[in-house]
């Protein structure tokens, strides 16, 4: 038996069933090594050494991985193709002894039969260059984080933390609400005249006077070029009739993708990376099982394979005829920093159009995929092409002009449209106007003016689109960092949203300006590009990463000791109350926390009573955990419910003596019980990784079932297998978990 090790746990399945039987799918669910959370762990006097360590959550997950390894003839490492893929596996392969030249690295874009098979048969060494890259991201982004910090939590608040990218994209956001707030509105007028020609009438505007630009600031100026215009002549002084062309998109890679699926779709970063990454992973066909529709998602290259082009332009040929398919392929160019080993998100095969995959996709999957589909079929098609005339008029020294503009061959449109900002179908710049004949010295008839006042508008604030396009056009982070680098900066309450907007806190401010007093480089824009195109350098093999955070750190410690060594502080000082503490007597202050104003004694840290205050600033009082029958196996107590960051969990009363915790796998204490798994009879258990939520069985690695939806204890009446409950277009159904029977029914009377 040969062994897979993949990261994903969603796509276990998917890719088990390219492999065959002769060997057997490990998923990590990421990364298995790390720096340890409480401490530093990077020696900055020996050469930025890391300390790695295996992380509490994935003990139980490497030990398994140990024991299956070791009973594997071979070991493939099959993590995702890129840089945090490349680390996952050479971290997987120290643990494992692996020797770091043997050829046992496989990546594929796809997860598909033919892209699984033929990596199976181009094994390599681990990419040390590769590794160095993630390497110095990793222990910069520790260095930074935790050095910074704790200045934040002096001179602001505390729970406070910045970041690498995550506080330069702050910046970006903040620098934005402050042109806003600094915007002075100018007035100006849109001035027309209407005029007739031979066949209708046009609507000229007033661009220039005597040769150079000019708009009118006001109604004394409109009122005056009325009176200069009256009784003119206006003579057509040029006519131009061109042929213009419109060149499709080029097909997504991860930032456009996700500019496109907000402004089109209304989907939000983590709609759009959830359903991506589902679409990635695999979709459960009717009787294929789980089968992946696209390719690898976090991308900023546009490249395109030869065998999918040439496969785009066969099935547009067919479909939509030769005047449809260009004379020779469209390529596009990628950013210098592209990992052009990297494809363009795709989908992996035509023939499985978005109309023939709905029923099996909820409403954002569905979505997203006709976008990608729609992309990159309309990305090997022809121009769009337009009949366009521009005419230009004078009266009286006055400049005016006229754009016009009627679609000849729509081309790729007829696949993939341009739409406005709030996902509407945009009209063309030109407005697609058709002009009535007119010619060269013709005398237009004026028949109205046609003036509006208008004022000039400040930046809009950013979306969480057009930040992440933003952040891709300044080089700050990459494609795998603009969705959680987003998230971080509203977790933090450091921005907060105002409709599709995204605006800074008060908090955020202040911690922007700190940051910027005592960091200018390390806040900079533009550093903070330089240093990326810097860590890209690494994987060419060109310099030490270590070399790369030195020359970093050097005077980033100077700036951090003159930080540290200034008493500035935009803390908020203690409000004394006449609350007096029960513990020791002292009367208590209100700090502001991470999490609002709360009372705390002032003889911290010999004292630490503190108590939640509510929205009026009275305690507030403690509520009862709700007591559960489970008894904790290590003190004996019964355990009570709380809840955290990822949902309910089970905590032992006697906390911090006894630490025991139980995860509740994010059941609601009303479900009906999950049924034993099928192949061992052990309790299955629901599993929710930070990319996909399925269930497998509590006996995993020894058994491997899976499902993906939740499974009922009702057997299908044609093979005996568990039914699943599934979610279809319009109301949830019961499908047999057993792929190869079709048997399925509505269950709009299940759970």
């Amino acid at each position: 038996m040969n062994l897979v090790v993949i990261e994903g746990i969603g796509k276990l399945e998917t890719v088990q069933k390219y492999l065959g039987s002769g060997y057997k799918v490990f998923a990590t669910g990421g990364h298995v090594r790390d720096l340890p959370e409480k401490r530093l762990a990077v020696n900055v006097d020996n050469d930025f050494e890391p300390t790695y360590v295996i992380m509490n959550d994935k003990k139980d997950t490497v030990a398994a991985l140990k024991k299956v390894a070791a009973a594997a003839e071979k070991v493939l490492l099959a993590t995702d193709p890129d840089r945090e893929g490349e680390a996952i596996s050479w971290h997987v392969a120290t643990l494992l002894d692996i020797p770091e030249d043997a050829p046992v690295r496989i990546e594929f874009n796809e997860i598909s039969k033919s892209a699984v098979q033929n990596a199976l048969s181009h094994p390599r060494a681990i990419d040390k260059n590769l590794v160095d890259a993630q390497q110095a991201r990793r222990v910069l982004d520790r260095l930074v984080g935790y050095k910074v910090s704790p200045v934040l939590c002096k001179k602001i608040q505390n729970n406070l933390s910045a970041g690498r990218v995550q506080s330069v994209t702050l910046r970006l956001v903040v620098d934005r609400e402050r042109e806003i707030q600094a915007f002075v509105a100018e007035e100006y007028w849109n001035f027309f005249s209407v005029l007739a020609a031979k066949k209708g009438t046009v609507k000229a505007a007033l661009v220039g006077k005597s040769g150079e630009k000019f708009k009118p600031s006001s109604l004394d100026e409109v009122e005056a070029i009325k009176r200069d215009l009256d009784g003119a002549q206006y003579k057509v002084s040029g006519v131009k009739k061109t042929v213009t062309h419109a060149h499709p998109y080029a097909p997504f890679i991860t930032s456009t993708m996700q500019q496109d699926a907000l402004n089109k779709l209304g989907m939000s970063l983590k709609q759009t990376s959830s359903a991506a990454q589902t679409l990635y992973e695999g979709v459960e066909l009717s009787g294929e099982g789980k089968v992946a529709l696209i390719t690898y998602i976090r991308t900023d290259s546009t490249r395109v394979s030869a065998q999918a082009i040439a496969a785009a332009r066969e099935f547009i040929g067919e479909k939509f005829g030769k005047d449809y398919l260009p004379e020779k392929p469209n390529y596009y160019a990628s950013k210098k920093s592209a990992q052009d080993a990297h494809e363009a998100i795709r989908p992996i095969s035509l023939d499985r159009t978005p109309q023939s995959v709905k029923a099996h996709l909820n409403k954002f999957q569905y979505q997203l995929y006709d976008l990608i589909y729609k992309r990159f079929l309309a990305s090997q098609m022809s121009d769009a092409t337009y009949d366009s005339v521009a005419v230009d008029i004078t009266a009286n020294g006055y400049d005016f002009h006229i754009t016009g503009r009627t679609p000849k061959f729509d081309g790729y449109t007829k696949v993939y449209a341009a739409y406005d900002k709030d996902g509407a179908e945009k009209a063309d710049k030109d407005g697609d106007i058709r002009l009535p004949e007119i010619s060269e010295g013709d005398i237009l008839d004026f028949v109205e003016y046609d003036c509006e006042q208008k004022f000039t508008k400040p930046p809009a604030r950013y979306t969480e689109a057009s930040l992440v396009k933003a952040m891709e056009e300044k080089g700050i982070g990459r494609p795998a960092t603009y969705s959680p680098t987003i998230t971080i900066l509203f977790s933090r309450k450091y921005v907060e949203r105002d409709g599709r907007a995204i605006k800074p806190t008060e908090l955020g401010m202040k911690v922007t300006d700190m940051l910027i007093k005592y960091f200018p480089d390390f806040m900079n824009v533009g550093f903070t590009a330089v240093m990326e195109d810097k860590l890209d350098g690494i994987e060419d093999g060109g310099k030490r990463w270590k070399d790369i955070v030195s020359d970093f750190y050097t005077p980033f410690a100077d700036s951090l000791k003159a930080a540290r060594a200034d008493d500035y502080s935009l803390k908020e000082p203690d409000e004394p109350t006449d609350y007096v503490c029960e513990k020791c007597g002292a009367k208590m202050v209100i700090k502001t926390g991470r999490f609002g104003r709360f009372l705390a004694c002032p003889n911290y840290p010999k004292c630490k009573n503190t108590k939640n205050l509510d929205e009026n600033g009275n305690i507030a009082e403690p509520t009862q955990p709700e007591v559960s029958d489970v008894v904790c196996e290590k003190c004996g107590a019964l355990m009570v419910v709380k809840t955290g960051r990822y949902g309910k969990f089970l905590a032992c009363p006697n906390f911090p003596k006894c630490k025991n915790i139980v995860n509740l796998d994010g059941e609601k204490t009303d479900d009906a019980p999950l049924p034993p798994c099928p192949k061992c009879g052990k309790p299955l258990k629901k599993i929710t990784t930070r990319r996909s939520t399925f269930y497998g069985c509590s006996g995993y690695p020894d058994c491997d079932f899976t499902a993906s939806s939740r499974p009922t204890d009702e057997k299908c009446p044609q093979c005996g297998s568990l039914l699943l409950v599934k979610t279809g277009k319009n109301s949830g159904y019961l499908k047999c978990s057993n792929k190869e029977c079709s048997y399925k029914r509505d269950g709009k009377d299940d759970r």
